[in-house]
């Protein structure tokens, strides 16, 4: 039978309230609480009338300390905001949960200082283990807290100079080469390749897959036909006019991430709108002759406009990560890994245009 105790005490309920409440001792409700055995089913029924009466929750905080452990992770993105990085960070949350574990998030918007003071603030919170998305090339920083026992999974792009570690990435020259290859397949000669900035490891590797198929093309690289640095409609409209203008201008583009396809639609789009075009000193000089395009990454609305793609899967890169990292943390040795992860080539029409 439950006892009737005064509610005169403040703060969370403890499992010293619980096993007053259901007249057991303290040890009882402890087994309850955590499963264990050695417990009768009324006794144990009555720990959970306790329980459930008092809004009980179990001190998971306490009880992964007292077992050495934070039951918590850090994950360092480039942008929470970027679709990618979402489904990145989705999958990780979804391993982690199944490990009883929650995950710290912050976005390093590809700035090393702050994506360094993440990693510490992480790390002086006492997390298990940390995935990383690189935004610089010295994880020096990082040398302390391995040798003090945390585990380091880097996504998406490799650690720089610092401390072995695992690495999980897609393949970027061989996506890259493939939605080349596809466009030269289609009748194409003169192909732009347009990307983020070149100091980031996934638009240097799509940029080396480029020019692969261009070598086994027996075409020469042309640096006029490449366009690099932060993706936005601004700049897509500049590095456009400027393609465009050339004695020979491309007759396909392909670009190196998603947000760069996007930004340069909406630049095709505003370059050749009859509206825009009539603005006097506006996008009239810049109009743009249908181009086929292929972008690395899919995107939302991708299928519907009919926009062929090189596609990874950002889910299976973070699954994949928050996987090769908890087994570390369940104990697997051995060297650091490498994984590579395969794209796919998505046709939807966008990449099937003949040279005009």
């Amino acid at each position: 039978m439950i006892r009737d105790v005064a509610e005169t005490r403040r703060g969370r309920p403890t499992m010293n309230d619980v096993a007053a409440v259901a007249g057991v001792a303290l040890k009882t409700v402890s087994r309850v609480v955590n499963n264990e055995p050695g417990v009768n089913a009324s006794t144990a029924e009555r720990v959970h009338a306790a329980i459930e009466s008092l809004g009980y929750r179990r001190n998971d905080g306490a009880r992964t300390l007292r077992r050495g452990r934070t039951a918590s992770i850090g994950l360092v993105i480039e942008d929470v905001a970027d679709p990618f990085y979402s489904g990145l960070s989705r999958a990780v949350e979804d391993i982690a949960l199944d490990e009883g574990c929650l995950v710290f998030t912050g976005s390093s918007g590809e700035d090393p200082s702050r994506e360094r003071e993440l990693v510490l603030a992480f790390c002086a919170r006492r997390v298990d283990g940390l995935i990383i998305v690189p935004a610089g090339t010295d994880h020096d920083y990082l040398t302390p807290e391995i040798d003090a026992g945390i585990a380091a999974v880097f996504a998406d792009r490799p650690p720089g100079a610092g401390p072995d570690a695992d690495t999980v990435v897609c393949d970027n020259a061989g996506g890259a080469r493939a939605g080349t290859e596809h466009l030269l397949a289609h009748g194409h000669r003169r192909v732009a390749f347009l990307a983020d900035s070149p100091s980031i490891f996934t638009a240097t590797e799509r940029l080396r897959g480029y020019r692969e198929a261009l070598a086994s093309a027996g075409l020469p690289y042309d640096e006029e036909l490449v366009a690099m640095g932060p993706p936005d409609r601004a700049r897509a409209l500049a590095d456009l006019d400027r393609l465009f203008r050339l004695a020979d201008p491309p007759t396909a583009l392909f670009t190196g991430n998603g947000q760069t396809t996007v930004a340069t639609l909406r630049a095709l789009a505003a370059a050749t709108a009859p509206v825009l075009r009539a603005v006097p000193g506006g996008p009239a000089d810049r109009h743009a002759p249908p181009v086929a395009i292929v972008g690395f990454d899919d995107f939302q609305l991708a299928d519907l406009l009919g926009i062929t793609v090189v596609a990874q899967d950002p889910a299976r890169l973070g699954r994949t990560a928050a996987e090769l990292l908890f087994r570390r943390l369940s104990g697997e040795n051995g060297p650091p890994q490498r994984l590579e992860l395969p794209t796919r080539l998505l046709v939807r029409g966008s990449g099937e245009l003949p040279p005009a």
